[in-house]
């Protein structure tokens, strides 16, 4: 289950060291907002790198 937590870059700077510890955890990840608008998105590491591998192998075999 993935959780998704909304919130701004305002507030997120004031969390960031909390935020960071958060998406350690699995399938949780941040989406940062300026004036109302999805603007950045903070996942772990790990998870960011498991996505693009899995982009890369969906390029190179679309029909997998």
């Amino acid at each position: 289950m993935n959780v998704k937590t909304t919130i701004p870059i305002s507030e997120a700077r004031k969390q960031i060291f909390k935020i960071a510890n958060e998406v350690q955890k699995p399938s949780i990840f941040y989406t940062l907002t300026e004036k109302g608008r999805p603007k950045a998105v903070i996942m772990s590491a790990e998870e960011f790198e498991s996505w693009t591998e899995t982009l890369e192998v969906v390029k190179e075999i679309p029909n997998l």
